[in-house]
Formats: C-alpha cells, structure tokens, sequence
C-alpha cells in the first residue's frame, strides 16, 4: 500500500505555548498560570502531575477544545484558535460508533472531508494494517476488545495525517499488558510518521517508555516544577543494559515528580517498575472541558 503523504515538506510540527493561564467560570483559582513550553518538531513530551494540576486543561488548550485566559499557543507559527485536523486528540475512551464496522469507525473523518471511496478503502486499509488490526475491517466495534477498541480510535486519528497527536491517559483503562503494547506501538507509529507527540499521564512508567522528555506540573495553580530529560537509548539490542537505563530513567522522573508533588502514599501507578505494573486508575472519566485535571 502507499505511504502516507506529508501535508508539509518538513515533518512534526513545532508547539509554542506562551504565558498560557487560564481559569474555569465560578472557579476560585487558576486551573493554569503562566505555562511557557516549547515543543519542537517530532518530539515527544509527556506532562506528568497528580489528578487537579492541570495538565488536561493544558491538552486541551493545544488541541484547541479550550481557549485560554491568558496566553496562546501557537503551532508550526499559527495561532490555535480552534479544533483542527493538523492536531487531533485521543481520549480515555475511544468513542467509537457502536453500530458502525471497523473500517467505517475508522473511514469516518475521511468521509466527512469528502475524500473518495477508493481514497477511503485504501487508507482505511493502511491504517488496520498499521495498529495491527489486519481483517478487522468488517468486524462491529462493539464486539471489540478494549484494546481493539483503542486501536480503532489510534487509525481514526491517523486518518488524517495529522502533524500532532494529543493522549488524554487513552490507555489508563486497559489492563497492565495491553498498555504497554499500546503505549510501545503509539510511540513506534509517531516516530514512522514523524508526528509531534504530547501525552498526559500520572504514570511514570508510561512516561518513561513514550516520551523524550517530560513536564512535571504542580498544581494549585498548575504550573511547570521541573523539565526532565527521559535518557534511554529505546536501540540499545542489550535487554540489561536497557533495563537498567528505563529504571534510572524512572527512578530520576520519580524524584522530580516528588520534588514538585511531595512524597505520597504508596500508589502503584507512580512508583518506577520495571515491569510497568500499575494499579489501574479508579478515579471517574472526565468530561471535556469541564473542570481541570
């Protein structure tokens, strides 16, 4: 099948965030204050913070589901001012049509734009084969597993070839082995289609294994504490050696986020783990846009 087809000639796209605040209607205090970020082309960035600091707002802000108070963000130059193709967003859940088939969840978009059918099957086709759902296509989303199900909504997102994609916790839900599946194939297809990544999480496992460096917020307002830098060479063909760098890596990530948050209760979702197994999250789904996280 083809390859995708860049919209630009050069790959990613470059995120500006400048002195971005922003507080909720009837709320006592900034949910955000003063964010300045930059995220340059293809990278990946992971804001970490505990439940209330804001880095959900912050997602989406970027994504521009939300305007800001104060500030702007800025991407590849362009003012966000509104939801667009270029930057699309995945959410806890996949928000699939339940009565719609695979390919129709995941054509959806195109079809909307007023793509051709044959332009249509083709990339619903690259897309399943891409998120490994290979002789998905016909099958009904809601006979799906929740990993499956989360695939869906990975090809939906691609279909558009977008320069940014924006992770609201989507695997927070999953159980502990297909997370890393997810989390590890998110990150292999982001670097294959030179896309801009931003990921929210309070798992530092996750952080360590999708992004190259990470923002811990605080909150209260929500507010930057600390940029970390994840050092892992993900190449290195020596699984020891690889180990031992993910653990240091999590175990640098840990102590700034207990520089930033204070040391807390033992929660399995924080503590590094070289075999990632966090306790699932227990805590409702929100809504887009309503209160900060």
């Amino acid at each position: 099948m083809p390859a995708f087809q860049p919209k630009k000639a050069w790959p990613g796209a470059h995120i500006a965030i400048q002195g971005v605040s922003h507080r909720y209607r009837r709320a006592s205090g900034n949910a955000l204050s003063g964010i300045d970020l930059e995220i340059k082309p293809c990278e990946a960035v992971a804001l970490v913070g505990r439940s209330g600091c804001g880095k959900s707002t912050l997602l989406h802000i970027i994504a521009g589901l939300v305007a800001p108070s104060m500030g702007e963000i800025r991407i590849d130059g362009a003012r966000v001012e509104g939801a667009s193709p270029r930057w699309v967003v995945m959410f806890q859940q996949p928000h699939l049509y339940p009565w719609m088939s695979v390919a129709q969840n995941v054509g959806l978009g195109l079809k909307f734009a007023g793509r051709p059918r044959a332009e249509i099957a083709a990339r619903v086709g690259e897309l399943l084969h891409l998120v490994e759902l290979d002789g998905y296509a016909e099958r009904n989303a809601q006979d799906l597993s929740g990993g499956q199900q989360q695939r869906v909504a990975l090809a939906r997102s691609l279909a558009t070839c977008p320069e940014v994609l924006l992770l609201d916790e989507p695997f927070s839900a999953l159980d502990a082995v297909t997370r890393r599946a997810l989390q590890r194939d998110v990150r292999r297809i982001a670097e294959e289609m030179k896309i801009t990544l931003v990921i929210v999480t309070h798992d530092i496992p996750e952080a360590v294994t999708m992004a190259d460096r990470a923002v811990i917020m605080r909150s209260d307002p929500g507010r930057i504490a600390e940029i970390v830098p994840v050092a892992v060479d993900r190449s290195d063909a020596d699984p020891e050696r690889r180990a031992a760098s993910i653990q240091a890596a999590q175990a640098r990530l840990q102590a700034a986020f207990e520089r930033a948050t204070g040391p807390a209760a033992p929660d399995a979702s924080l503590t590094p783990d070289s075999h990632n197994q966090e306790t699932p999250r227990t805590e409702p789904l929100k809504i887009v846009a309503a209160g900060h996280r």
